[in-house]
């Protein structure tokens, strides 16, 4: 029986190399907002343009994923990044930044299980969140907000769908070097970045951010029949970034 899978946001960082690991397994579709960002893809990769947040898109994806096998997989992986804070920026702006996020993960969810539900198959879910979800970085309400929105509806949808075969689960990474952290260091003096990089390392107990592929082998791991028995978790993947308690006391 031939496997196939949905990676929102499948074109660049994270997105990309869920995609490279999963296409070990089956047909990929990777759906990616920017025209051009899915060029890198090879053979058992599909490419759909489009929001994915946009039924008709993720729809259009689900098609194309059981026209190549039985849908096994499927990972809410887009996000937008727009920060914004309640004294600068509307209330308009701020429900809109916050429902962008947030749609893209029930866009994705719902699709998901009806496809599962009509084929008779079980599958399993992935939503990628975030650390920020339950602790949050000044100015990223909107982001943060959407995220722990996205792990409550991990959690319903695993209460309401598990015993019909559905497995939910979702991944919060920390910070990862993706391109778009990349250019963020680049965009920076030599002097800034070397700072930053320093505040990044002592943010994360392991000493340094994470690579995109130790974020896709955790989403494979939660996909896989080795987590047969793992439905409603929220999995931090952030070498310790959640749990540690900055002291300014503490010595190394």
């Amino acid at each position: 029986m031939s496997f196939s899978y949905v990676v929102t946001g499948g074109g660049r960082g994270i997105g990309r190399a869920i995609v490279e690991r999963l296409s070990d397994k089956g047909t990929v579709v990777a759906v990616e907002r920017a025209a051009g960002a899915p060029a890198w893809t090879g053979p058992g990769v599909i490419t759909v343009v489009g929001d994915a947040s946009d039924e008709a898109v993720v729809e259009r994806a689900a098609d194309l994923a059981q026209e190549a096998g039985t849908l096994a997989g499927w990972v809410n992986n887009a996000a937008v990044f727009r920060d914004a804070s309640v004294h600068t920026a509307s209330t308009t702006e701020i429900r809109a930044l916050i429902t962008a996020n947030l749609d893209l993960a029930v866009a994705g969810c719902a699709t998901a299980v009806r496809r599962f539900l009509a084929a008779g198959t079980p599958g399993a879910i992935v939503n990628v969140t975030s650390h920020q979800a339950r602790r949050p970085v000044p100015g990223s309400l909107p982001y943060s907000t959407a995220k722990a929105a996205v792990e409550g509806l991990t959690r319903a949808l695993a209460v309401e769908y598990g015993k019909r075969g559905i497995r939910v689960n979702a991944v919060a990474p920390g910070s990862v070097a993706t391109e778009r952290y990349e250019e963020f260091l680049a965009a920076a003096t030599p002097e800034a970045a070397e700072e930053m990089s320093r505040d990044m390392a002592r943010l994360h107990p392991l000493g340094r951010v994470a690579r995109a592929e130790e974020i896709a082998a955790a989403v494979a791991y939660l996909l896989s029949e080795d987590a047969a028995f793992v439905n409603g978790v929220t999995l931090a993947v952030d070498g310790g970034r959640s749990v540690l308690g900055l002291d300014p006391e503490a010595k190394d």
